[in-house]
């Protein structure tokens, strides 16, 4: 049966994305790459021969192994001149390019979205971007300007409320349960909404929400998607941590742990692979599966926003990194393949189950009494609720003591207030909540840390 094509949701653009459109220079490029005997004397490109850079290799572990405990594979090179079979060479990766991404890199994002969430429509796409943080401010800013309303769990990312404030967009936080953001308060706060201008969009973490580690169901994402369909909502699905799934976690001397590591096939659907409608803007992203430094993600969209995306991309970031694309595309396509990168994906799954398994096995030793959490399924967080004494709930400034307490102690957690579209009120600097990661500490020193913040937080529990 052929897909139906994405709903046309263009009439919620911008005046800013409306009137955006491909960089005069960069639609040339397309005459250059139809025609191989065209001489080109338009382009203000650096000629490839004065880089300086015959090779760019790097040293890889083979895929499903650590560098920590096995010796390195083969090196990954790429050279000036593509050799049969492999990815473009320096000439391509080093030079100026479209806001579409290198075609290897690119094509690797499209061929792992189709087969990984086999989107519902026929017309999406994906383009390159930066890391889902910069693929947020180009997805905010298609839809949202100065005095719209952004719809948000009412514990976030820091980084979203930073980077919409300054630009004038008011946050609308949604209330959140065990397993995010809850459907029926987005669909209260929909249908009361009386505010000047129409609500647009939401945003929301799916998978190990940060900061408070939920992961919506396959069930929760229906109800989502049906109140976005309901008061056509366009939905930014932030997913950096999809890849971090893992088994639920099971006591020290109970069922064996990390024999059913989902991989890819047992992932938990996105909301991308139930969207019909097109309204579904995914950002990926290799930075917690590679390297953050990468700066390499993507975006996946109905076409006529990816258009835009590359639009705004040609003007901002042009694109990834040359070297960054050409180390993933060679990784990707070359040594790894589709295959190689599931095993890679389960290597780090086992890596952060174990982390989990470590440091949830020490909490439950340590801070009985002093702290309420949910044991994540997924990704790098808890979340944990402080049992402060009752005379000392509400009051003023007592989660300023505990973070100096804290501090004292020689151990950090991120207060719960800096995640809060409310951060800047008292009352919500003084709810009971820190935020502890379990994925880069040595293991060695979590006993330490966790013996430390129950030293901490013992005044006031």
């Amino acid at each position: 049966m052929a897909k139906p094509h994405s709903v046309d949701l263009s009439g919620f653009f911008t005046e800013a994305t409306r009137v955006r459109d491909n960089s005069p220079l960069k639609s040339l490029t397309k005459y250059m790459e139809a025609d191989s005997q065209l001489v080109s004397l338009g382009a203000g490109l650096p000629h490839p021969s004065t880089f300086p850079f015959a090779q760019i290799g790097a040293r890889v572990a083979p895929a499903g192994a650590s560098v920590t405990n096995t010796a390195p594979a083969d090196m990954l090179n790429v050279y000036v001149t593509t050799l049969p079979g492999a990815v473009e060479g320096l000439g391509k990766f080093l030079q100026y390019g479209n806001g579409r991404g290198v075609p290897s890199y690119a094509a690797f994002t499209h061929e792992h979205t189709q087969r990984v969430h086999d989107p519902k429509y026929s017309d999406w796409d994906t383009v390159v971007s930066l890391g889902n943080t910069d693929a947020f401010v180009k997805a905010l800013m298609l839809f949202c300007s100065s005095g719209d309303t952004l719809l948000v769990d009412e514990w976030t990312y820091p980084a979203i409320i930073g980077t919409v404030v300054p630009m004038n967009v008011q946050l609308a936080p949604i209330r959140m349960d065990g397993e995010g953001m809850v459907p029926e308060a987005l669909d209260d706060v929909c249908a009361s909404w009386t505010g000047e201008r129409k609500l647009r969009m939401v945003y929301t973490i799916p998978t190990a929400q940060n900061p408070t580690g939920a992961t919506m169901s396959i069930g929760r994402k229906r109800a989502i998607y049906a109140v976005a369909q309901k008061h056509n909502l366009v939905i930014i699905e932030d997913d950096p941590y999809y890849y971090l799934q893992f088994e639920p976690y099971v006591a020290p001397g109970g069922t064996e742990r990390y024999t059913n590591l989902p991989g890819i096939k047992n992932l938990v659907p996105s909301l991308l692979s139930l969207d019909t409608d097109g309204r579904v803007i995914r950002l990926d992203s290799f930075s917690k599966v590679l390297a953050p430094g990468l700066r390499c993600g993507w975006v996946t969209a109905p076409k006529y926003i990816t258009d835009k995306i590359q639009f705004h991309n040609e003007t901002s970031i042009q694109q990834p990194a040359g070297v960054s694309q050409a180390i993933v595309a060679s990784l990707m396509n070359d040594q790894w393949g589709h295959a190689g990168w599931e095993r890679h994906l389960v290597q780090i799954q086992r890596e952060y189950a174990m982390r989990r398994d470590v440091f949830v096995d020490l909490c439950l030793k340590h801070l009985n009494g002093l702290v309420e959490f949910t044991v994540p399924d997924a990704g790098m967080f808890l979340w944990f609720r402080v049992l402060l004494r009752p005379e000392l709930q509400g009051q003023t400034g007592v989660m300023q003591r505990v973070f100096d307490s804290m501090v004292a102690n020689h151990v950090l957690l991120v207060p719960g207030y800096m995640f809060s579209p409310k951060g800047t009120e008292q009352k919500v600097r003084d709810e009971p909540y820190i935020r502890a990661a379990f994925s880069f500490a040595a293991t060695t020193d979590f006993e330490v840390a966790i013996t430390r913040l129950a030293q901490a937080l013992a005044p006031f529990c």
